[in-house]
């Protein structure tokens, strides 16, 4: 079974900064690209930022451009998505997610994690 397990939410003030982790299990993790999604509340989904299997691409939205950094290791199963400069339209419940298909980042994704909360206020 997948299993995509998000943590390091929490509070920050706006201009902090955090990491947010995701373990994954369940499935052979280097074959697969995978992205981070977010949700503010009362507000749609958005991609934040995706990256390919070997971690050495990523693309990043542009809301979150230049503030952000998306890594893997492949070892330990995990991704990190680091941000810094927080602004309230940060906040959202952030979610881990595995792309559907192997070795492409085109097309959907087929698990997500439960999500971990950001809030950001002063």
């Amino acid at each position: 079974d997948v299993q995509l397990v998000e943590s390091g939410g929490g509070l920050v003030q706006p201009g902090g900064s955090l990491r947010l982790s995701c373990a994954a299990s369940g499935f052979t993790f280097s074959d697969y690209c995978m992205r981070w999604v977010r949700q503010a509340p009362g507000k749609g989904l958005e991609w934040v930022s995706e990256i390919n299997t070997g971690g050495t691409n990523t693309n990043y939205a542009d809301s979150v451009k230049g503030r952000a950094t998306f890594s893997r290791d492949n070892a330990k199963n995990t991704l990190y998505l680091y941000m810094n400069s927080l602004k309230p339209e940060d906040a959202a419940v952030y979610y881990c997610t595995k792309v559907r298909n192997e070795h492409t980042w085109d097309g959907g994704m087929d698990y997500w994690g439960k999500g971990t909360l950001v809030t950001v206020s002063s």
